[in-house]
């Protein structure tokens, strides 16, 4: 018991930079009062002192704003950062090392009785104001955009934003390279595609160049066959685009330079 303890003081120390010292920790974190009145609670409640471990659940909402049913089963080195807002269904199930923010709630979507809540797996990051609603899986490595709604599996090392809750599916360097290379040659700042940035224009930018790319190499292909039947065909060099073309670039170079700014 009392290593589990010295576990949850360790990862407050390893996720939370504002910790300062362990007496502070002991004494001054709710979400590490709330995770071990809930072990308590659920070891009353598989004991099968039910209205018990429900009086000892409803001491640690009163004490820290954090509602965890009794029933739901906590990993190790479980970590809710400041915690208020937070409940934790009955049949929800937490890996280890899973982080919660305030006002994120693990729900049902059902009043069936059996499995409705979600099971996130080891790693799992929660952000501030998401619901995670049903009885679905949230792989190992994944992360949750703060104030998403998700009510579908999450696999393994995803991202999942917004209302309702979708996957950003994230490129690869090589992908993003060619992206720039595309870019520039067309004579435009690609700034803002960076798949770090949910941003729908810019998610549609660069699947417009992935288009483009693939309509280049289609035409390349095709003048190949044609010089291979003897075709004397030449192909036009591409005009370069000016970036008057682009009204809207010079607005994203200087929104970049002013974040630029802002952030030295």
């Amino acid at each position: 018991m009392f290593s589990n303890m010295r576990e949850d003081i360790q990862s407050v120390f390893r996720r939370d930079p504002a910790a300062r010292n362990a007496f502070e920790v002991l004494t001054c974190y709710p979400g590490l009062h709330a995770v071990w009145l809930h072990r308590l609670a659920h070891a009353l409640w598989v004991r099968n002192w039910k209205w018990l471990a429900r009086m000892v659940s409803n001491l640690g909402r009163w004490l820290t704003g954090i509602e965890i049913h009794p029933g739901a089963k906590i990993g190790r080195r479980f970590f809710i950062d400041h915690g208020m807002g937070i409940v934790i269904g009955e049949t929800a199930e937490v890996g280890d090392d899973v982080t919660l923010y305030q006002g994120v709630t693990l729900g049902g979507t059902s009043w069936n009785k059996g499995k409705r809540h979600p099971t996130l797996e080891d790693g799992v990051v929660v952000g501030a104001g998401a619901k995670v609603l049903g009885p679905f899986t949230v792989g190992a490595g994944a992360k949750i955009g703060s104030n998403a709604v998700v009510t579908k599996a999450v696999p393994a090392g995803a991202t999942a934003v917004g209302i309702p809750g979708r996957i950003i599916v994230k490129t690869s360097e090589e992908q993003e390279a060619k992206r720039q290379a595309l870019a520039e040659r067309f004579g435009f700042d690609a700034y803002g595609m960076s798949e770090d940035m949910p941003d729908p224009v810019a998610r549609s930018i660069g699947q417009i160049l992935d288009h483009l790319e693939a309509v280049e190499e289609r035409l390349e292909g095709m003048c190949e066959a044609l010089h291979k039947m003897g075709s004397d065909f030449q192909g036009k060099e591409l005009p370069t685009l000016p970036d008057s073309a682009f009204p809207c670039s010079e607005l994203l170079s200087r929104s970049s330079a002013e974040d630029d700014g802002v952030k030295d």
